[in-house]
């Protein structure tokens, strides 16, 4: 993956994060904390299915990296744990509010590391629908939320 700055409006409420010397992080890159490092999306183990892996990764959710990594470096990034970003997402339409999670490779069962989908339930989700989409897209603008620095979204309601 590219770096692509996805951040377009609102508050990011950055925080720095530790990253490990052999972890390879993109801008725009949708990052969970093992530990206490940061790690993209595709880093997290799969978990027997599509909504057990985004629910573990909601649970870890830590932002969108608002720097990269290279390969070698261990100097602590920046990272967005809120704003509204414009994320990569399969085909569809999308209501204001919607619940997102990331989305996962249906070929390895991995987290992408700068996509979304909808989910049905706020324990998958990382992030709500900023703007309606009535007509199929393949871009969304999503407020995201961060698991590990302000509870996530899991428990609200749409």
């Amino acid at each position: 993956m590219a770096n692509v700055m996805r951040w377009r409006y609102g508050e990011t409420a950055s925080v720095v994060a530790a990253v490990d010397r052999d972890t390879i992080i993109y801008l725009g890159d949708l990052l969970w904390l093992d530990g206490n490092r940061a790690k993209p999306a595709s880093a997290l183990s799969p978990g027997g299915n599509a909504a057990a892996t985004r629910a573990n990764f909601a649970a870890k959710f830590l932002g969108v990296a608002m720097q990269q990594s290279p390969a070698g470096d261990d100097r602590p990034i920046r990272v967005a744990t809120s704003g509204v970003f414009e994320m990569d997402t399969p085909a569809s339409t999308f209501e204001l509010g919607g619940w997102v999670g990331v989305a996962i490779d249906s070929a390895t069962g991995r987290p992408k590391n700068q996509q979304v989908e909808k989910v049905t339930e706020a324990t998958q989700a990382i992030g709500r629908i900023a703007a309606r989409s009535e007509r199929t897209t393949t871009k969304v603008l999503v407020a995201i939320c961060s698991t590990v620095m302000a509870g996530g979204v899991a428990g609200t309601t749409t």
